[in-house]
């Protein structure tokens, strides 16, 4: 199975926050699932860490390092994801996880995360 890591969820597992359950964590840990994060995850990291609001237990640059270890795919934006990002309802109202509804929605992958506001979306969550 494939499965698409929201931007807090990839930050629980690698920082080991015990906010992340149990179900994600053996989800992420399945040799046999394809895990991915979002380009637009990496880039919301670096946004609120270069703006003071998230501090990373290690570097960004340790942060992408880590990533092949865990076997965590970069997953990147296409035009195709611009699309479905045209006919999205507004429930969501921030801009980094509409882009992730879109590569879900465009992708057919469930994401692993708490947010509850993406069971608003015809698509599948993990928590």
């Amino acid at each position: 199975m494939r499965y698409l890591l929201d931007t807090h969820t990839l930050l629980w597992y690698l920082e080991g926050n015990p906010r992340l359950s149990t179900l994600a964590k053996e989800k992420i840990e399945n040799i046999d699932n394809q895990i991915f994060v979002s380009i637009i995850s990496l880039w919301e990291i670096a946004i609120k860490v270069n703006i003071g609001k998230l501090d990373l237990q290690s570097s960004y640059t340790d942060l992408l390092e880590s990533l092949p270890t865990y076997q965590i795919q970069i997953l990147h934006l296409t035009v195709e994801d611009t699309i479905f990002y045209l006919d999205l309802p507004t429930h969501h109202k921030d801009p980094f996880d509409r882009i992730l509804i879109s590569q879900m929605k465009n992708r057919n992958l469930p994401i692993v995360g708490a947010d509850d506001v993406f069971d608003s979306y015809e698509i599948e969550r993990v928590w």
